[in-house]
């Protein structure tokens, strides 16, 4: 669908306002507001019901605009985002004064990232200021890809920019820089084998439910209505006895015994399977089964933020 000045000039009108804005990004749609308002910030944690320990990512419209938001720029992180942005990376630097605590979970840290969506980066141009933005859906339920999936959770509460389907499907991959080595502290729509090829050595951060110091590290995220539960890559998924059960497949399967089943790619093509893995697992909480079965995919390349959204989305936790 495509946009027009006038969608452009009330979503900025909005957040001059002190609004929220709901736009795509090419991971997911965000749910964004003026980054330097507090006020503003407020509401978008009040409309996801989100918990305000779980700091938000702010979305800029360049590297220029980035060393506003943040107070240090390690060279290893500013070598990796002149590689990858714009793009589905994330860096965590230590944050400028000007960036409210309620952005950051009261963190001295900021994740950063520069959208690759041209809608997303005409709105930050066109605001002349960064936004702040999480996934636009209730927290901790599976992200939207889509305008209607927004729509769907929230209505008409505020502007929606509609581009289409996403075409990552995934978060951004989330890289710390602000303590010497890099980490990665959430796997997402760039590879870990890319960002270690520009740069080299990354640790790798547990999932963990302490205070996160960035989004999408809390044990259970991204979950359906329905209970899921995963088999690992490469066996063969069964439904559990005595449940209605829908099967998620990462590529065509011989399965048996389930009430309805999704394959996320003909080809086993892990791009396409990180686009399809949202909205299927939408459709199928919608459906009228017990249980989710989901098979995991390979753990290399994007396979790695895919298995990740999996697991948490089925966590008990």
């Amino acid at each position: 669908m495509s946009i027009t000045d006038i969608d452009f000039e009330t979503a900025v009108t909005e957040l001059q306002k002190g609004g929220l804005v709901a736009f795509p990004t090419e991971t997911v749609y965000g749910l964004g507001a003026d980054a330097f308002n507090p006020v503003a910030v407020a509401k978008i944690f009040e409309a996801k019901n989100r918990p305000h320990f779980d700091p938000l990512i702010v979305h800029v419209f360049n590297l220029e605009m980035a060393r506003s938001v943040a107070s240090e720029f390690p060279p290893l992180a500013e070598q990796l985002v002149k590689k990858f942005w714009p793009g589905p990376l994330t860096v965590i630097l230590p944050k400028r004064e000007l960036i409210p605590d309620i952005v950051t979970s009261g963190l001295s840290t900021v994740g950063i990232r520069v959208p690759a969506h041209p809608i997303a980066l005409e709105l930050i141009k066109r605001f002349g200021r960064p936004i702040a933005a999480p996934s636009a859906n209730p927290f901790g339920s599976i992200s939207p890809t889509t305008a209607d999936h927004v729509r769907t959770h929230f209505g008409d509460r505020f502007p929606i920019l509609d581009g289409d389907a996403t075409t990552v499907g995934i978060e951004s991959t989330i890289i710390d820089f602000s303590e010497g080595q890099p980490a990665l502290l959430r796997p997402g729509g760039l590879s870990l084998e890319k960002i270690i090829a520009e740069i080299g050595r990354v640790n790798i951060q547990e999932r963990s439910d302490a205070l996160p110091k960035a989004p999408g590290q809390l044990s259970r995220h991204y979950a359906p209505k329905i209970p899921l539960i995963i088999f690992p890559f490469g066996t063969l998924p069964t439904p559990v006895s005595g449940k209605k059960c829908a099967c998620l497949l990462p590529a065509p399967m011989l399965v048996s015994g389930f009430e309805y089943t999704e394959v996320l790619s003909q080809s086993n093509d892990l791009t396409e399977i990180a686009v399809n893995l949202f909205a299927a697992l939408r459709r199928l909480e919608n459906l009228s089964v017990d249980l989710i079965v989901a098979v995991e995919t390979t753990s290399c390349g994007l396979g790695l933020a895919i298995n990740d959204r999996l697991r948490r989305a089925a966590s008990p936790n």
